[in-house]
């Protein structure tokens, strides 16, 4: 019996071949770039994590030195005059010049309506830095002299990325440090503790706007603009700020959600955004309002309430 060997493959099994082998490189390919999109995805949210802890912590750590007073200084009992300006100050949908003096000459906001928070506290120890124990928000020590700031807000870098900057007072003049970058909308609201006498515990949660708002209604006594400054002074809703509530919406810096299903984003909750959301902007962001390339990126909601250790009187 003579046994056939085969010399080569028919047109028909070659073709075959070709076929199972571009299906199985075809999926192996598949299967690379999923994998790389899964492994970016996950890069981009631990790097947005990091950043959303590291600013509200450094948030949460200028609000709570809010109103510290340095009893060894000389001028300590000022802190207690009715008459003194408050420690807290806000606007709605504004930037700011970084080296204009404390929040004067306010610019159009940049980033979604983003607010300004500006936090004043008294300094510690003696020398040009202090003892290191008051810092502000960018990290210089303030000493037992002076006062110091930490103020922030969004503003916009160099390469047009919106970020979430700290504003201080430094030796000769102000300044301004990147905290972390790609702000989609960063908002503030602040707790009024409405009961008198006040107890410390915010009952009323509202945009600077509506502070502001309040204390133009107030009825000032005073027999010229100086005395009726003074009087408001006493009166300042600013004063009755309990609490601070911080929303930071985060993107990433690359595209790893491509052909993903839009979010919505309430910084505050649906019930706030429902209420308030068409008079403060930023508080409602919606992908589906941004171009391509920043609505397919990774992006993160972060939140806190913090509490002030001290009446911001």
């Amino acid at each position: 019996m003579t046994c056939a060997r085969q010399r080569g493959l028919s047109m028909a099994e070659l073709m075959v071949a070709v076929a199972v082998g571009l299906l199985v490189l075809l999926f192996a390919g598949a299967m690379l770039v999923s994998a790389n999109r899964g492994h970016a995805a996950q890069e981009e949210s631990a790097r947005l994590d990091d950043s959303g802890r590291f600013a509200l912590e450094a948030i949460a750590r200028a609000v709570r030195q809010t109103a510290y007073v340095n009893w060894d200084r000389a001028d300590a009992g000022i802190a207690d005059d009715p008459a003194a300006p408050a420690r807290i100050a806000g606007l709605d949908n504004r930037s700011l010049v970084k080296t204009a003096d404390f929040i004067s000459d306010p610019r159009p906001d940049v980033a979604n309506g983003s607010d300004v928070l500006a936090l004043r506290f008294a300094g510690a120890g003696p020398g040009p830095d202090g003892d290191g124990s008051m810092t502000s928000c960018a990290g210089f020590g303030v000493n037992e002299l002076e006062d110091g700031w930490s103020i922030f807000y969004v503003g916009r870098s160099a390469s047009g990325d919106a970020e979430l900057r700290c504003k201080y007072r430094g030796s000769a003049s102000w300044g301004a440090d990147a905290i972390v970058g790609g702000v989609d909308s960063f908002q503030v609201l602040y707790g009024l503790d409405t009961d008198v006498p006040e107890d410390g515990i915010a009952n009323l949660f509202v945009n600077a706007s509506v502070v502001a708002a309040l204390d133009d209604e107030l009825d000032l006594d005073g027999a010229d603009e100086a005395e009726r400054e003074l009087d408001l002074r006493r009166k300042t809703h600013w004063k009755r700020v309990a609490s601070i509530k911080v929303g930071l919406i985060l993107h990433g810096q690359k595209r790893v959600r491509v052909n993903a299903q839009p979010v919505t984003f309430d910084v505050f909750g649906p019930v706030y955004a429902d209420a308030h959301g068409s008079a403060d902007p930023g508080t409602r962001i919606s992908e589906s309002d941004m171009p391509g390339s920043l609505r397919e990126r990774e992006r993160r909601l972060f939140s806190s309430t913090i509490m002030l250790r001290n009446p911001p009187k």
